[in-house]
């Protein structure tokens, strides 16, 4: 697509929005604290989306995330705090300073090094908090947010296990839970561990959940799908019937055979 329908197409979806924001009650109606939690929403429905390899899903929901983008710089814009051109520029602006290897003097390795720049460059912009756990979200998805930290105390300087160790601390706390019971600060502690190998393979602890939760569900229904096709309902079989009909819905799936 060239610029000329890239720049046409976001006039015509700013020109909506406005439309909107005048025309239609609900939209007239709201405000960032009523509008954040579609926008989360959206978010998730997007990494959803990019999950699931369907590219027209990711089109749409990318629609949706766009159209929030252009809601939220309205109300700025309509209480002189800025619009959508200076979000535009301010992030342009951002990305330039925090990529000094791309549009500077500064040499990097690897991506390791990149996000450690990227954390220090943000500690010296203006109306920043300061600190390694600095403005990291505390309403962030748990495995997001133990990400965020590890990533922090990693671009400080501490970061003392490699992959090995990783997996070594991951076990040790498995092992913690199996001799001495499960609690919350066992588990947790055995998630933290988990997310830290996670981080060190490159893997996004949340999505990887995502995708081995929507996995499950998939089996489950197609067991309980083989049950009824058996002419059995689900709710009245043993525990036994219903793993089998489960381990059959998994042996099933592409790839479950090795092939």
């Amino acid at each position: 697509m060239s610029r000329e329908a890239i720049t046409e197409a976001l006039g015509a979806l700013d020109d909506l929005t406005r439309r909107l924001r005048v025309e239609c009650p609900w939209d007239r109606e709201q405000d960032e604290r009523s509008i954040v939690p579609h926008t989360v929403e959206e978010a998730y429905e997007l990494a959803d989306a990019a999950l699931s390899g369907d590219d027209a899903k990711l089109l749409d929901e990318l629609g949706d995330v766009l159209f929030q983008v252009h809601f939220l710089a309205l109300l700025l814009e309509e209480r002189g705090a800025g619009d959508l051109a200076a979000v535009a520029e301010h992030c342009r602006q951002k990305l330039i300073r925090r990529h000094p290897h791309v549009f500077g003097e500064v040499e990097v390795e690897n991506a390791g090094q990149v996000l450690a720049n990227w954390d220090k460059i943000k500690e010296t912009e203006e109306g920043r908090e300061r600190g390694v756990f600095a403005e990291i979200p505390e309403n962030l998805p748990a495995p997001l947010l133990a990400r965020k930290v590890q990533r922090r105390a990693a671009s400080s300087g501490f970061d003392p296990l490699d992959a090995d160790e990783r997996l070594d601390a991951a076990r040790g706390a498995l092992e913690a839970i199996a001799e001495g019971g499960a609690t919350d600060a066992s588990i947790g502690d055995a998630l933290f561990a988990l997310v830290n190998v996670a981080r060190g393979a490159r893997v996004d602890p949340e999505l990887a959940l995502r995708a081995s939760s929507h996995r499950f569900r998939g089996r489950v229904e197609a067991a309980v799908a083989l049950a009824a096709g058996a002419g059995e309902r689900w709710s009245d079989l043993t525990e036994a019937r219903r793993l089998d009909y489960y381990v059959r819905a998994r042996m099933s799936e592409p790839g479950a055979d090795g092939t």
